[in-house]
C-alpha cells in the first residue's frame, strides 16, 4: 500500500479543521510498519481514510491517493470498496467493548462476518435464513475453533455462545484479532489493539498477533503511541506529528539514529531504569483549525530556524531507507 499526499479536513462550527496534511507512507509486501505519535496526531484518522469510513459530513478527503495492489482506493466505487474491505483488508479495532455488538453472541457475530464479508447490503430475511442454516454454521465453526485455539482462548466452544459483556476485555480483544485473521487478507490494520488491557495480557496478545502476521506474511500497519511496542513488532517505523509523517526508517535506525527533532524528543521522553522519568516535550499538539504554518512542529522545536514557519519541508531520503521531513537536512539552503 502506498499513500501519497493524503489530506483530510473537518468542517466544524468554529472553522475548518485541517488534520491530515499531505500524509506519505508506504507499507511493502509482508512487512509491518508501526505508525507512532502522540494522541491526536492523526494515526487512527489515517486508517479510517484508507478504508474510506470517515463520517461525511463533517469529514472530507481533500486530496491524495491510496494505491493498493495497483488500484487507487480513493477512486473505486462504494460497492468495490465494500468488497475490498471485506475480502482484502482486515482491521483490529482499538476498543473491543465498542467494536463488538452487545446483543449478539460471539458465534453469531463471527459467522455473520464470515458469510457476508464483502457484500454491500444484507437483508433481514437473509440474516434469518443464515441463522437457521445449521450446515453452514457447522462448516464455519470448523474453521473458527482452530483460530480461537491458536490465540489461546480457553474453551472456545463454550465461549462462542456467550455475549461480549460476559467476557473480559482481553478475551474480547482476542476475538477481534481472530475475526481479522479468519480471512485470508493481504493487508491488516491494527489500531492500538492493546488499549485498556493490563500489561501481561497486552504482551501475550501482541506476541500472538505478531506470530500470526509473520506466519501468514501479511502486510500490516500497526498504529500505536508506544515506542516500545513499535520496536518489538515493526520492520519499519513511521513517526507522525500534527497530521504529517515526519520520519520513516528501519526500526533499528530510528532508535539508533533518530533525525527529526520530534523523533529525538519522543525517544528522550521514554522512561528508563537508570534515568527515571523521561524529559517530555514542551507545548501541545497543534490546533488544527489554526495550525502553525510550515513545519507544524516548529513552535515546540528546540532546533527551529527562520525557514521553518515558511513552506512545509518535503520528506526526503537522508540515508538509505531513512526519510525525514526537516530543514536541518539541506532543504531550502
Amino acid at each position: 500500500m502506498e499513500i501519497k499526499n493524503l489530506s483530510v479536513h473537518f468542517a466544524l462550527f468554529r472553522g475548518v479543521s485541517r488534520v491530515l496534511n499531505n500524509v506519505n507512507l508506504t507499507v511493502r509486501e509482508a512487512e509491518t510498519v508501526a505508525l507512532v505519535g502522540e494522541t491526536g496526531c492523526g494515526k487512527s484518522l489515517t486508517a479510517k481514510a484508507i478504508l474510506r469510513i470517515l463520517p461525511s459530513p463533517p469529514a472530507q478527503i481533500d486530496s491524495g491517493s491510496v494505491m493498493f495492489r495497483g488500484e487507487d482506493l480513493m477512486k473505486v466505487d462504494e460497492a468495490e470498496m465494500q468488497r475490498i474491505r471485506g475480502k482484502e483488508i482486515a482491521v483490529v479495532p482499538q476498543d473491543p467493548m465498542t467494536a463488538l455488538n452487545p446483543v449478539y453472541t460471539i458465534e453469531d457475530q463471527i459467522i455473520t462476518m464470515m458469510v457476508w464479508q464483502g457484500h454491500q447490503k444484507v437483508s433481514f430475511r437473509d440474516m434469518v435464513q443464515l441463522g437457521r442454516d445449521k450446515a453452514t454454521r457447522k462448516e464455519l465453526l470448523a474453521k473458527i475453533i482452530p483460530v480461537l485455539n491458536s490465540l489461546r482462548i480457553p474453551s472456545p466452544e463454550l465461549l462462542l455462545g456467550r455475549y461480549p459483556i460476559e467476557l473480559s476485555g482481553g478475551t474480547n480483544q482476542r476475538i477481534l484479532i481472530a475475526m481479522a485473521l479468519l480471512r485470508d487478507v493481504k493487508f491488516l490494520i491494527a489500531d492500538e489493539p492493546g488499549t485498556g488491557l493490563d500489561v501481561t495480557t497486552h504482551a501475550k496478545i501482541l506476541d500472538m498477533l505478531s506470530n500470526r502476521i509473520k506466519s501468514a506474511l501479511t502486510s500490516t500497519l500497526y498504529i500505536t503511541h508506544d515506542l516500545a511496542i513499535a520496536k518489538k513488532i515493526a520492520d519499519r517505523i513511521a513517526v507522525m506529528y500534527g497530521g504529517s509523517v515526519v520520519e520513516v526508517g528501519r526500526t533499528e535506525d530510528i532508535f539508533a539514529r533518530p533525525m527529526h527533532p520530534y523523533t529525538v524528543a519522543l525517544l528522550r521522553s521514554l522512561p528508563t531504569l537508570k534515568g527515571g522519568i523521561g524529559e517530555g516535550i514542551p507545548g501541545m499538539v497543534p490546533d488544527y483549525v489554526h495550525p502553525p504554518s510550515g513545519c507544524r512542529f516548529h513552535p515546540r522545536c528546540s532546533n527551529r530556524m527562520d525557514i521553518c514557519p515558511g513552506e512545509k519541508p518535503e520528506i526526503i531520503e537522508v540515508e538509505k531507507d531513512h526519510f525525514v521531513s526537516c530543514y536541518l537536512y539541506g532543504q531550502g539552503s
